[in-house]
């Protein structure tokens, strides 16, 4: 493509002022979170013993399109952003294809992921309440690391439950959030009276982002000075990270380049919703089209084979319900290397863009986004994540179809972040060591019996 550099940098003067909230323009809007006890929408003040207020605020905020950043995590957001969008230029021509691909990077800080960009705003809203602390689940860790540095920074205790398997295959994870002070427990532990339930029912199971859930939430609860804060999922959380979708689409513009194609990784959606939503408020005002994807493990297919019903976020059955698609709040995943993307269930947000159609999603087998993985980190430089990786597969995918079509189409996927701490995984692949696991449906028949059966 003609003069377009190879890294689109904006300039620090570039980035956004303000969070896009796409909820704003849809016409459907996400369907609410519920209380378990009563069915009926959760309030503010219900919200209040779990949630720091004002994010409470915008976790309920349905119709403000912008939102202004605090100055204060404007300044953090200036050590590391803007991010760059970086024209894959190694990468078409190693697939010789027609098309153009591009990618926005979001690994270019300590945590090494895109999750910075809520931690901080999280930390300084629970700082500003005058909080104590905060308490976390973390999967693959880059959550927990996330939010680790940010409570360092805004001088807050941080307790981090971590799953256990990923607690087991990422110790180094592990060490960068007790460098920043944090806590870290594996889930599900003995420490809490949910933990000790699920480690009963479950004997020696390797836990899940619903077990770690479930924990830091009764932790919360119950200590003085102290709340819960999610890296994914909630409405809130997408709302940060549409800095990453404004970035991009300003780099866009800025060099006159017109999407196509954009792709995300899924687990609970953070990622994703913060790339796609300013082009997808595009798109529901009816000012351009995109074709969207969504990419999830073949192991853990909330989107693609799981079910559009209201169901507990997590595993204990301690937090509110939500109406999303889910594999039911009992499903364990496989114990696979995709730590980031084994939750049960799916942004409520991504939920019913993808019900509509808005939105596409794919599930993909882990061998072959190693394959990508490496194919990618060969002609880019950039060790990408397992997470990113689902990404990268299937826009390699996309564009061997152009190839095969001869059609001249733009792509731009999000590589959420580096795998420098994934080695485990990568040693698993280049040993032939690493398989393949997609649930029966006699196994996922297991978590929907637990979904409840709630008609609003």
């Amino acid at each position: 493509m003609p003069n377009i550099p190879y890294k689109i940098y904006l300039d620090e003067s570039e980035i956004p002022s303000s969070w896009y909230n796409v909820r704003a323009d849809m016409k459907t809007k996400p369907a609410p979170l519920i209380h378990p006890a009563t069915l009926k929408p959760m309030t503010f003040e219900d919200m209040r013993p779990i949630f720091c207020d004002e994010l409470i605020k915008q976790e309920l905020d349905n119709d403000t399109a912008y939102i202004k950043i605090p100055d204060e995590i404007l300044n953090f957001y200036k050590m590391y952003r803007p991010s760059p969008l970086t024209h894959a230029v190694f990468l078409e021509e190693l697939l010789d294809t027609p098309a153009h691909i591009f990618y926005k990077f979001e690994g270019n800080n300590t945590s090494g992921s895109h999750k910075l960009n809520s931690a901080i705003a999280q930390a300084y809203y629970a700082k500003k309440q005058g909080l104590k602390g905060v308490t976390t689940e973390t999967g693959a860790g880059q959550w927990g690391t996330a939010l680790a540095m940010s409570c360092s920074f805004f001088k807050l205790d941080c307790k981090v439950f971590m799953v256990k398997v990923s607690y087991e295959q990422k110790p180094f994870r592990r060490e960068v959030m007790r460098t920043y002070g944090a806590s870290v427990t594996p889930s599900p532990s003995m420490e809490t009276k949910t933990g000790r339930a699920i480690n009963e029912a479950h004997p020696g199971t390797t836990g899940s982002l619903g077990c770690a859930i479930s924990e830091a939430v009764e932790v919360a609860a119950s200590t003085e000075g102290y709340r819960y804060v999610l890296g994914s999922v909630l409405n809130q959380v997408l709302l940060h990270q549409s800095i990453i979708g404004l970035e991009t689409q300003a780099a866009c513009r800025k060099y006159n380049i017109k999407p196509d194609i954009i792709i995300g990784c899924a687990g609970g959606g953070s990622n994703l919703g913060g790339l796609i939503s300013p082009f997808m408020g595009e798109k529901l005002r009816g000012e351009a089209d995109y074709k969207f994807i969504a990419v999830e493990p073949a192991s853990c297919p909330s989107f693609t084979r799981g079910k559009f019903a209201y169901d507990f976020c997590d595993t204990g059955k301690v937090c509110p319900m939500a109406k999303m698609y889910t594999l039911g709040h009992d499903f364990i995943p496989s114990a696979n290397h995709a730590g980031g993307l084994r939750y049960h269930g799916m942004s409520s947000i991504l939920s019913e863009l993808y019900h509509e159609g808005l939105m596409e999603a794919r599930s993909v087998e882990q061998t072959s986004v190693f394959e990508a993985a490496e194919m990618f980190a060969r002609v880019e430089g950039i060790l990408p994540a397992p997470e990113s990786s689902h990404a990268i597969r299937v826009a390699i995918d996309e564009a061997l179809k152009c190839k095969e079509t001869g059609e001249e189409k733009t792509i731009i996927f999000g590589l959420t972040g580096t795998g420098y701490f994934d080695m485990t995984a990568y040693e698993k692949y280049n040993n032939h060591e690493m398989t393949d696991y997609i649930p029966t449906d006699e196994d996922l028949a297991k978590g929907f019996a637990g979904i409840p059966n709630v008609n609003l």
